[in-house]
């Protein structure tokens, strides 16, 4: 898209980062007037519709376009989560260079990866000094926003991740994991009290940036309003970050909710990778805030281009489409509460254990499963905890009351 292109792009925000720093970067996007955007086509959107398939190939061909067109972007996701490890298990690649790749193609626009606190971007604890060398390696290769997440939102492992990002120089973005319903007064466990008291923690302990990780698209914007503005309060210094999924088919609307109640910046995906378990629409969004004061700078028309290029791309992952399994967004993820990023994989899982007309059983059992976990937080490793005991219960016919009666006989996965 980008052929015979050879100037340099317009300045981003990664040159007010490179020239005075990551407190500075903070002040800046707090002071930044309209609605900053965050582009997870590079990793989560794929990694939610395409089983993190996307080769480099694709994602090089079509980096000078986003270079040259998306400068005034707050970030552009494209390294860490589960990209890291699909690189090389499955498509033989090296992630580092991947990212170095990409780094010297886009060089205006700050990088953001998915850090898994104490978990770095495996599925176990490694040593502290691993998980400070990785972040050292990650920002030395191009990285610059380091998001930490825990999934039990545990914050001594949150402190460490924030700790190893902010040594190696990175922006630190603390997430908390969202979960349940702060707009339902009958959700107690996770009531607006408990996100504002982790919310305070991970401030005191120096995070540039703070986001409301929801990773199974849970947050309604009714929810959004409540809690972004009792955020916005409490700490009115900070930037406030929105990460949500598309599976309900409210994303949009939680989008706008969350902008509206002075969000700094949101996740978005572009439109034909967005929807269903990926992030709202990046083109509903810019055209929706176009003229307001929310609004994104972003030209639709070069978001319209950007889109064109998936599409077409997209086509030649056709053997990994969510699509196979999942025909459209679906409100029941407000009761079975599966992340966006799980809820293809469950199904693919399910097909692959002769479990694929019980789709549907799976998911009232991973609703019941949760329960009898206590209400976890669900996100990875812990979501896969809970899918494999759902589908270990419909698998052997099991009812939560079973489960309980014979736990101590039973051999669970």
């Amino acid at each position: 898209m980008m052929k015979g292109k050879s100037f340099k792009p317009s300045k981003g925000f990664r040159d007010i980062l490179l020239r005075e720093g990551p407190d500075a970067f903070s002040k800046a996007v707090r002071n930044h007037k309209g609605l900053l955007l965050m582009d997870t086509t590079f990793r989560d959107a794929h990694q939610s519709l395409l089983a993190t398939r996307v080769r480099s190939f694709d994602l090089l061909k079509i980096s000078p376009y986003v270079a040259h067109s998306f400068n005034n972007f707050y970030s552009l996701e494209n390294w860490g989560g589960a990209t890291f490890d699909v690189s090389m298990r499955f498509l033989h690649e090296c992630p580092w260079e991947r990212l170095q790749a990409m780094r010297s193609l886009i060089p205006n626009i700050p990088f953001q990866m998915l850090l898994r606190g104490a978990n770095a971007v495996g599925y176990t604890s490694y040593p502290d000094n691993v998980v400070f060398k990785f972040c050292e390696m990650a920002k030395q290769c191009g990285m610059d926003i380091f998001r930490v997440f825990d999934s039990l939102n545990y914050v001594p492992n949150l402190l460490l991740g924030m700790e190893a990002a902010g040594n190696a120089g990175g922006v630190v973005e603390a997430a908390i994991s969202y979960t349940g319903d702060v707009s339902n007064p009958k959700r107690t466990k996770y009531d607006l009290n408990y996100y504002l008291n982790l919310s305070d923690e991970l401030v005191k302990a120096g995070t540039h940036i703070l986001c409301i990780k929801d990773m199974a698209g849970l947050l309604k914007p009714q929810a959004a309003k409540l809690l972004v503005t009792a955020l916005r309060d409490r700490h009115p210094d900070i930037p406030i970050h929105i990460h949500t999924h598309d599976t309900a088919g409210a994303g949009v609307a939680c989008t706008l909710a969350c902008a509206e109640a002075s969000a700094d910046i949101v996740d978005v995906a572009v439109d034909s990778m967005s929807g269903m378990t990926s992030q709202p629409s990046m083109g509903a969004i810019v055209a929706c805030l176009e003229g307001t004061e929310h609004d994104t700078g972003v030209s639709l028309e070069k978001v319209t281009q950007y889109s064109a290029f998936w599409e077409q791309t997209r086509t030649l992952y056709a053997p990994f489409e969510c699509t196979m399994t999942m025909k459209s967004g679906n409100a029941d993820v407000y009761e079975n509460e599966i992340p966006g990023g799980q809820y293809t994989n469950l199904q693919f899982q399910a097909f692959s254990l002769g479990l694929g007309e019980h789709f549907e059983k799976i998911k009232k059992a991973y609703a019941e499963a949760n329960k009898l976990l206590g209400d976890l937080i669900k996100v990875t490793p812990t979501s896969k905890v809970v899918g494999d005991l759902a589908q270990f219960m419909v698998q052997n016919k099991l009812s939560a009351k079973e489960i309980e009666e014979r736990a101590e006989d039973l051999s669970f996965p």
